[in-house]
């Protein structure tokens, strides 16, 4: 992950531009024409209240699905150099677009790419880690307009080439952006007024959580809920920035997500040790089976795989005992060919085995801030997912996480039971 030292945060404490106030709309917020006049809106108000605004904007609707999507018509596994340039400029469009509302509503605004706003990234193409962000362009604009809008998603490495940060980096833009110029709160608007037991649009019944902690939060977002990027929790953490998620289509309240006071996170291990349920689809399993069991078979297998960029997740190893050992484990299922084709030529420089992926799956997690001390959760969960008639294939546990991965035909069903097990929805604890 990244560390302090590099230079993200204000270089003085307090707001680098005054009356300042960060915000973020996701791909939904501007998915049409009519969608962007009302951010528009939104932030003429913010301008009419004396306020700055730094704004960082997602591409259009599903526009990062169909450029990926035209990418592979014309080539199966895409150069993720020159699809990091053809998906960075869904975003461009988009920034461009709400600048130009703006002006037409009489407010001065000017829109800047990743590169133009100051962030430096590695050259991870397609997961790109922040170096740095240089807040002095932002300053530079604000002093001569009101608004920035600032492209989600992207920046720019040492040699100049365009990076991104990963499907859903532009949560990650925004706080970085906050925590560079020195504001408390970053205010995400998405489609949700807010973060809930689990997603809403699956879920009906899901209760809206009024807060939740970084941990909770980051836990919640790597496993599945796509409300906000995991990194960009990782960034509010660290850096103190409070997440406000809020709805575009109202101005109610959302949830906070932020370090809780003591005396409610003692509240929350007694009254609900489970805060949420998360449900992912999108990932692959990788099973290696019949490898010789030597000892650095799983180093080369894992190394070969780091030096690839494919992040892997859960992983298992099959008992000892003879031989020949096999051993699974999830990647993302975007990577899942790639995987298996860096996964093949090791197999066979270490004597056999064979290497396959099951892409229909889902991987099922409780979350919450007292599961690792808190008996008789695990059994709750396996008893609630065997109900659907749903066999579980893999176990991974933390402090704060229960996760199993089980075939994805039962996906719906499994986190309904679940969600109901433990009593999450608005009626509460049963």
């Amino acid at each position: 992950m990244e560390g302090g030292s590099h230079g993200i945060v204000a270089s003085r404490p307090g707001p680098l531009v005054p009356g300042l106030v960060v915000h973020k709309y996701g791909g939904t917020s501007v998915g049409d024409l009519e969608r962007i006049r009302k951010v528009a809106t939104r932030l003429q108000r913010a301008v009419q209240h004396g306020r700055k605004v730094a704004v960082t904007v997602s591409a259009m609707g599903h526009t990062t699905d169909r450029l990926v999507a035209t990418a592979r018509e014309l080539h199966a596994r895409p150069d993720r150099r020159e699809l990091d340039m053809l998906m960075a400029t869904g975003e461009q469009v988009s920034i461009a677009l709400l600048s130009l509302a703006l002006q037409d509503q009489g407010v001065r605004a000017r829109s800047l790419t990743g590169a133009q706003a100051g962030f430096l990234t590695d050259g991870a193409f397609g997961s790109a880690r922040i170096l740095q962000v240089d807040p002095a362009p932002l300053v530079r604009t604000l002093e001569q307009v009101d608004v920035a809008v600032i492209a989600g998603f992207q920046g720019s490495d040492a040699n100049g080439e365009l990076t991104t940060l990963g499907r859903g980096g532009s949560d990650t833009t925004a706080v970085a952006v906050a925590a560079a110029l020195g504001v408390a709160e970053c205010q995400i608007f998405t489609d949700t007024d807010g973060v809930y037991t689990t997603d809403p649009h699956l879920i009906p019944s899901a209760a809206k959580l009024e807060r939740i902690d970084y941990d909770e939060m980051l836990e919640l977002a790597a496993l599945g809920a796509k409300v906000l990027h995991p990194r960009s929790v990782w960034y509010a953490r660290r850096y103190g920035v409070r997440i406000h998620v809020r709805s575009s289509f109202s101005f109610h309240d959302g949830t906070i997500v932020s370090a809780l006071p003591r005396a409610q996170e003692a509240a929350m291990k007694t009254d609900r040790p489970v805060t949420g349920v998360a449900i992912d689809t999108e990932h692959a399993r990788i099973d290696v089976v019949g490898v010789p069991d030597v000892p650095g078979v799983a180093a080369r297998i894992f190394s070969a795989l780091g030096a690839a960029n494919v992040n892997v997740d859960m992983i298992i190893q099959g008992v000892p005992g003879n031989s020949r050992q096999q051993m699974s484990f999830t990647v993302p299922r975007d990577l899942a060919a790639e995987a298996v084709d860096v996964v093949r030529p090791v197999l066979t420089e270490i004597g056999g085995g064979d290497v396959r992926a099951d892409e229909a799956i889902a991987k099922l997690s409780i979350v919450g801030v007292a599961i690792g001390s808190t008996p008789g959760l695990a059994g709750r969960l396996f008893d609630a997912v065997a109900g659907v008639g749903a066999n579980i294939e893999m176990i991974t546990t933390s402090e704060v996480r229960i996760s199993v991965v089980i075939a994805k035909r039962f996906a719906e069903q499994a986190l309904a039971a679940v969600h109901e097990a433990f009593g999450l929805g608005r009626n509460g604890p049963t």
